[in-house]
């Protein structure tokens, strides 16, 4: 959604930006051209900001601002000391998140597809889709760049896992003595703000801008008073009445709920056997359930075309080959959010419990899980928002019954309905958002009050 929204503002034809600036200016030609290879570049950096957002943001929070304090009592200013205190300390956080950023850099496959193809670029991705869809398909060429591709991610999580073992001579989180703390910036201040309302601006506000009002306008074009007057909701009737949608919507449904669910209960466990037990091989468990992380979406795809179209299990084209390839997929998000809360409980709690003639699973249900909630919930979110518009490894698998709402819209968009595509978008938003609450809402029931 994001890709089509930076579309339908940059592209040198039909962009909003493009045309308001030729309007204003009186130019020829567009300023700014979505289908080259740094347009391209924005709209992924665009798609893949939060992602780094959270990874750095958890590294700030938790650093002890008492080495900041000291630095400013000793005369040095603001800037000085984010330049010569924060940045070195952050550099192990920022060169992980860089890593995988370069990991899902490579396995990006929306922007190629809607951005590079027609503009002929091609990356490993496009290459892999374009032998499978052709005819006939060629496997062995897509089996070929999809095993080029899986070293390439391979070795950048072999760095991020070497990267993240050495971030403990980093560590700043000290026990009793950690506090965190507010820090006036000074005039900075003003620049930050700035600064942080320009990325949301550019990241959220114009993409569901031009999101809605092509939702709600016949055909696409720049904002008028003549198309106020013509604000339908064709466009969303359209959608609803779609042959396959109400199909696409219960199976896009079910798939997120169920991926997510699946995987963070199957994670919960994997993280309470890494950090509470003795269990040997536990560092080997929770290495192989990160691993997923190196496979791009669409090598997973080409990997299971060829297992259940050989052996004799009839999962192929249904629901089911796509709940196992959204769990695989994400798996390591949700070792990593259900480790971190793991670590945070005390393993006198459990103790408590079992000494008191509780099992393993009853301690698990009813001490672990609901201590564990904050973080269980909040890798759900995650997973189900991923998991409703996941496409990569979706467009090699699915069928006419399994179809989801992510390869609807690829559809509608491949044959230009691009109104359509928008009220679509602005439709599985809502869902977002409405699965997210209801999330929370449980989360805080059955978890532990704060």
């Amino acid at each position: 959604l994001s890709t089509i929204a930076w579309i339908l503002l940059l592209s040198p034809k039909i962009g909003l930006i493009n045309l308001a600036i030729k309007g204003i200016l009186g130019l020829e030609s567009a300023p700014f051209n979505i289908y080259t290879m740094g347009g391209m570049v924005w709209a992924e950096a665009i798609h893949l900001y939060p992602l780094v957002f959270l990874l750095m943001s958890a590294a700030f929070r938790n650093m002890d601002t008492s080495l900041e304090e000291a630095s400013l009592s000793a005369g040095s200013s603001t800037f000085e000391t984010f330049r010569r205190i924060t940045l070195p300390l952050m550099r192990p956080a920022m060169f992980s998140a860089l890593l995988i950023m370069f990991v899902r850099g490579m396995e990006a496959f929306e922007v190629p597809a809607l951005v590079g193809v027609p503009a002929r670029i091609s990356v490993f991705t496009t290459k892999i889709f374009l032998a499978i869809h052709q005819f006939p398909s060629d496997f062995g060429l897509a089996g070929a760049y999809a095993v080029t591709l899986l070293v390439i991610s391979t070795v950048g999580v072999l760095v991020y896992q070497k990267v993240t073992r050495r971030e403990e001579k980093y560590a700043t989180v000290t026990g009793k003595g950690y506090r965190p703390r507010v820090i006036d910036l000074g005039n900075w201040k003003y620049v930050t703000c700035a600064s942080a309302f320009a990325i949301f601006f550019l990241a959220v506000v114009l993409p569901v801008f031009i999101l809605l009002w092509s939702s709600f306008i016949p055909y696409y074009g720049v904002p008028s008073w003549e198309l106020v007057g013509k604000l339908t909701l064709a466009n969303y009737q359209y959608i609803l009445s779609y042959p396959l949608a109400l199909t696409a919507f219960k199976n896009s449904f079910y798939l997120s709920v169920g991926s997510a669910t699946l995987v963070m209960l199957l994670t919960s466990v994997i993280a309470w056997i890494t950090v509470k037990s003795k269990m040997p091989g536990r560092i080997f468990l929770d290495n192989m359930a990160f691993i997923p992380i190196a496979m791009p979406g669409i090598v997973l795809g080409v990997s299971l075309i060829w297992v259940y179209l050989t052996l004799p299990i009839p999962i192929y084209g249904t629901i089911w080959v796509l709940l196992l390839a959204y769990m695989t997929k994400f798996m390591p998000y949700g070792i990593r959010a259900a480790s971190a809360s793991m670590i945070q409980i005390n393993k006198e709690l459990e103790e408590a419990s079992l000494a008191s003639g509780g099992t393993w699973f009853q301690t698990f249900k009813k001490v672990i899980l609901p201590l564990l909630m904050p973080g269980f919930v909040a890798g759900w979110i995650y997973i189900s928002i991923i998991s409703l518009r996941e496409l990569s490894t979706s467009i090699l698998l699915y069928s006419y019954s399994s179809t989801v709402l992510s390869i609807m819209a690829f559809d509608l968009w491949e044959g230009g309905q691009y109104t359509y595509v928008t009220a679509l978008g602005v439709l599985m938003v809502l869902l977002l958002v409405a699965m997210a609450y209801v999330a929370r809402q449980l989360g805080a029931k059955i978890g532990i009050a704060e």
